[in-house]
């Protein structure tokens, strides 16, 4: 499928473009560092947000154990530095098939749809550090940027409408992604405008999953609370933001 094809539900689910400005300052190569660290740090949280699902609203605490351990090697190489990178090749497997709890209706469906999308954002995660190591980008720290917690600051806090609020932010953050990918790769070196298609390419109907889980959840019409959070996602997007990462707004 052409990209043209790939782009065009997502940019009609998102209500604005990436600033000309975010892209000017993203295709500087002294940012070069900063957006691939936190594109890395972002694939992470993508597995860890559709893991967080699963395991709180899907399954029993051996299956919810067993999730942790596969994430644990991933999330131990940026949170205590402890390990090396090219080990994690062969860590992104599951030790044991992941069951739904007998009382969840939409639990199977959640584990087969979350369970693949953490095994593509793995394999991401991966790959990026493949790409830092190629362009000596070393790994450090950095302060998360405020679009997500943007977002879920306006979760309603009772169920299921909490857990359909995430799943649609959810779509959100893997719309803005792939958008992200399309507006950057002409503007970069083969080698990574070729891994950001590819990104594209393989990420492009995650929103769609999430937005089907919410909907299958809900029961009911959610394009009203869909729409709310589209305004505040353009909000995040296309207002001033003084912290540059991948997500970020409006370079102040």
């Amino acid at each position: 499928m052409s990209i043209e094809k790939l782009l065009a539900p997502i940019n009609a689910f998102l209500q604005c473009e990436t600033p000309s400005a975010w892209i000017e300052k993203a295709k500087q190569h002294e940012n070069l560092a900063i957006i691939l660290i936190d594109h890395l740090i972002c694939e992470l949280k993508a597995a860890q947000s559709a893991m967080f699902l699963i395991r709180k609203y899907a399954v029993d605490k051996e299956s919810g154990d067993a999730l942790l351990a596969w994430l644990k090697p991933f999330e131990t190489l940026i949170y205590k530095r402890e390990g090396d990178w090219r080990d994690l090749v062969n860590q992104n497997k599951l030790s044991k098939n992941i069951m739904p709890k007998s009382d969840s209706p939409y639990g199977q469906d959640l584990i087969d749809k979350m369970v693949l999308l953490i095994k593509e954002e793995l394999h991401h995660f991966y790959q990026v550090l493949e790409i830092m190591d190629e362009y000596g980008v070393e790994y450090k720290s950095i302060t998360p940027c405020r679009y997500a917690k943007g977002m879920l600051r306006h979760v309603k806090t009772f169920e299921p409408d909490a857990m359909i609020d995430k799943l649609i932010i959810g779509a959100y953050i893997e719309a803005r992604s792939c958008e992200r990918f399309a507006k950057l790769a002409p503007h970069v070196d083969k080698r990574l405008g070729d891994f950001y298609i590819s990104l594209l390419r393989s990420e492009a109907r995650h929103y769609q999953d999430y937005l089907t889980l919410a909907e299958e959840i809900a029961g009911h019409d959610i394009s009203e609370r869909v729409s709310y959070f589209a305004k505040v996602e353009a909000e995040l997007i296309s207002s001033p933001d003084c912290d540059f990462k991948f997500h970020s707004g409006l370079p102040a």
